[in-house]
């Protein structure tokens, strides 16, 4: 399945280069909206609230109003889960906060699970080198993924696993990556990073990963058509 990405920086729809180097920004949101509209997942990013450098709360419960949506960004407590929620999200992503002291987080993660569900959340597992990292992808761990996604597998039901080394580069998907997050964890998955064309995402649902896609779709490079949603 393909699902669309919208990311929010300072109240537009934006693309980041490895989420630092701004590469396009747009205020056209009925016509994004519009043209995700057919899509029953849609991946939305509060850019501002995961760097912690404000929110974009009001365009996010709009745009949920509107689209059927799973919100991530600045989301590190149960109490903000649930208002993100309550706001029209159908599941929230959570990633820096499931991970301290160089290791995933279980208290906290079995906390979400619990006061939750674990179907009303998604572990966002980041990756660059090969490692884990966190805070605005700034911070390395210690751990792969791989490692990550099986001690945190007991309480969601599905992780999002963004490649930073190629997010935003339109070159390509890390295909041997993705198969080790693969065979790591029996719970759905979703990839990010690198999605360009078709033939990717048909090879992601073949081994029976989600793709999330944005660059690819803001430049015009890779066409929406009805049987990708």
């Amino acid at each position: 399945m393909l699902i669309p990405s919208i990311d929010l920086q300072g109240g537009r729809i934006v693309q980041l280069v490895q989420g630092e180097r701004m590469a396009l920004a747009t205020d056209d949101f009925s016509g994004w909206i519009a043209k995700f509209s057919a899509f029953p997942r849609v991946q939305l990013i509060d850019l501002d609230a995961a760097k912690r450098a404000g929110d974009n709360g009001a365009l996010v419960a709009s745009i949920c109003a509107r689209l059927s949506c799973r919100v991530g960004g600045g989301i590190r407590t149960i109490e903000r889960a649930q208002e993100v929620l309550n706001a029209g999200a159908n599941a929230v992503i959570v990633g820096s906060a499931i991970f301290s002291d160089e290791r995933p987080n279980i208290d906290f993660a079995s906390r979400l699970a619990r006061e939750i569900g674990r179907e009303r959340w998604i572990a966002a597992v980041d990756a660059r080198g090969g490692r884990v990292v966190v805070d605005g992808w700034r911070t390395q761990l210690a751990i792969t993924p791989e490692q990550a996604m099986q001690a945190l597998e007991p309480y969601t039901d599905e992780f999002l696993f963004t490649n930073v080394d190629i997010e935003g580069l339109m070159r390509g998907i890390n295909r041997t990556a993705i198969e080790r997050v693969r065979t790591a964890t029996t719970k759905r998955l979703t990839a990010a990073g690198g999605v360009t064309t078709a033939e990717e995402v048909d090879w992601l649902d073949s081994i029976g990963v989600d793709a999330v896609v944005g660059m690819a779709i803001y430049t015009g490079r890779l066409k929406l058509s009805p049987d990708q949603s």
